[in-house]
This record gives C-alpha cells, sequence and structure tokens, in this order.
C-alpha cells in the first residue's frame, strides 16, 4: 500500500513554491493564507523536513523542496492531462482568449480558419480590450495576446510573438507621387498613433531625415490607420504584419526609406497562467500561435 501524502497538500505546496508566496498560493486556490500554512506543516510534518525557507513576506525553497518541486510537477502536469483526457468533456475542448483588438482583427481573424481546420474539436471564446488582465485573478481568461505587455507577474508566462516590421505605408495611387520619403515629408499627410512603439519623429531619426513631422491625423488603433491610409487618406507608420493582407492584395504600398535598415519592434505578447501550461486547448494554441507567426 503506498503512503503518499494528501493531493491538497502536493496542490498547496506545489502553488506557494511556484508564487514563493503562501498568500498568492491561498488566493490561487481560493483559501485563506492561514489555510495554506497549516496544509504546508502538515505535508513538512509528514515527510519528516522542512520544505520553506520563511521570510516576512516571502518564502524560499529549501534544498528538500527544490528537489520535491523538480520531481512534483511534470507529475501533477501528467495527472492533469490524463484527468482532461478521460472523457470528452466540452470544457476541457474550450479556450477563452483575450486579444489587442487590432492584432485580432488584423492578423489572428483572417488566420482563425486554419486553426479551426487544424484544431476543429476545440471552441474558441475570443473578446478584445486594451485594458490590462491580471490573469492570477482572472480564471474566466485562459491567455492574453497583449500589446505592448511583457510585464512580469508571478505565475504568468509571456512570451514574445516575434519582431514585426515599421513602415511607412500608404495607397498606390499616392505613392506614385512620391519620389522621395524624406524630402517631400512636410508637405505629405501623415496619420500616427499614440500607442505606436515607433513614432514619425523617431522614424526621422533614424533615417537622418531633419524635417519635423507633422502628423495631420492620429488613430487610437492600428486597425484604424491601417484602414485610413487603404482609403488614401495619408501615410501611416504602420507594422507590416498587421497590414500583410492589404499589402498583398496592393491596397497598400511600403514606401522606401533612405536607411536600407528595417525597423523592427516585438510588440505583441502571449500570457498564460503557467499551471494552466499542460492545458490541452492552450497548449495547441500557443503551438499554432508561435508557428504561424514564425512562418
Amino acid at each position: 500500500m503506498r503512503r503518499l501524502p494528501n493531493l491538497h497538500l502536493l496542490r498547496a505546496f506545489e502553488a506557494a513554491a511556484r508564487l514563493q508566496s503562501f498568500s498568492l498560493a491561498a488566493h490561487e486556490l481560493s483559501v485563506t493564507p492561514s489555510a495554506i500554512s497549516h496544509q504546508l506543516r502538515e505535508l513538512e510534518r509528514a515527510l519528516g523536513c522542512a520544505l520553506f525557507v520563511r521570510a516576512h513576506r516571502r518564502v524560499s525553497l529549501t534544498p528538500e523542496g527544490s528537489r520535491l518541486y523538480d520531481r512534483l510537477v511534470p507529475l501533477l502536469e501528467a495527472l492533469q492531462e490524463a484527468c482532461d483526457n478521460l472523457v470528452d468533456r466540452p470544457a476541457q475542448h474550450t479556450l477563452t482568449l483575450y486579444c489587442s483588438p487590432s492584432f485580432a482583427v488584423k492578423w489572428l481573424a483572417p488566420r482563425l480558419p486554419a486553426f479551426v481546420q487544424a484544431h476543429p474539436d476545440i471552441t474558441l471564446h475570443l473578446s478584445t480590450g486594451i485594458d490590462p488582465v491580471d490573469l492570477p485573478s482572472r480564471p474566466d481568461i485562459d491567455a492574453v495576446v497583449a500589446f505592448a505587455d511583457a510585464s512580469v507577474a508571478a505565475g504568468v508566462v509571456t512570451e514574445p510573438l516575434g519582431a514585426e516590421r515599421i513602415a511607412p505605408l500608404c495607397a498606390p495611387a499616392l505613392a506614385a507621387g512620391i519620389q522621395d520619403l524624406g524630402q517631400q515629408l512636410p508637405a505629405l499627410s501623415l496619420i500616427g498613433s499614440p500607442l505606436s512603439p515607433v513614432q514619425w519623429q523617431d522614424w526621422c531619426l533614424m533615417n537622418a531625415v531633419r524635417a519635423t513631422p507633422v502628423v495631420r491625423f492620429s488613430m487610437d488603433r492600428a486597425a484604424l490607420a491601417i484602414a485610413a491610409a487603404v482609403d488614401g487618406l495619408g501615410i501611416a507608420l504602420e507594422s507590416t504584419t498587421l497590414a500583410a493582407n492589404e499589402l498583398a492584395r496592393g491596397e497598400l504600398v511600403i514606401l522606401p526609406s533612405p536607411s536600407p535598415l528595417p525597423i523592427e519592434r516585438v510588440t505583441h505578447y502571449l500570457r498564460y497562467r503557467e499551471a494552466d501550461r499542460s492545458h490541452a486547448p492552450l497548449r495547441r494554441f500557443r503551438e499554432w500561435l508561435l508557428a504561424a507567426r514564425a512562418g
């Protein structure tokens, strides 16, 4: 007969070790910090060794605690996957994604048919917004595609979705009258966005253009700036990743810049709870998303 500690004690240990905080572990498991402390004391008594070094506001693992954590995590992930695969429950095939609006509209939505074809059993619930999401306190959201949010949070994985080229984009009819963008810049209609990682003044500095750019139209979304450029309103300094379909259809062209070096920035990040890494829909979406962005 196997003599194992209760599973709820091991879950409490895993959460506290991963988050390095009894209070954060208590919040994640919906119990009180006192309950977490009692459970961990009980586990330490059962194992006959100290697992944590307890400080005033933070805890760290003892060597014995580190060895237990390293062996326990893959076992819990395997147990979760075994339970997920035991029965065909709809909840196990649902992914709730919160996404930056422009990325959702301009990049993700056109590619969702490919994801659905590859994973027809996954139901995707997609919502958009610009407000930051505190994933540890939002169990209703599985993952976030965030714009310009590479912040570090306990228990949250943040993965960059690759560099995006930022370039001057405009309609072909407007491009036909532009021979030298740097020289003609003061006379041109410029479209800008206060949220863009590269502003027109940055573009001028990077291209050694002495002119002072005057943004005539300011849009609070990349999707709006791209749409305005397609309609001939002016030149948008935007992500060619988000404008990929318009460029492919010939609705937009990239204007040559004085400098031959492209301007690239990492602007979007995939964020998810580390504890959910083995959740099948999230794992499969992550693999598809990273492969699609790399391609």
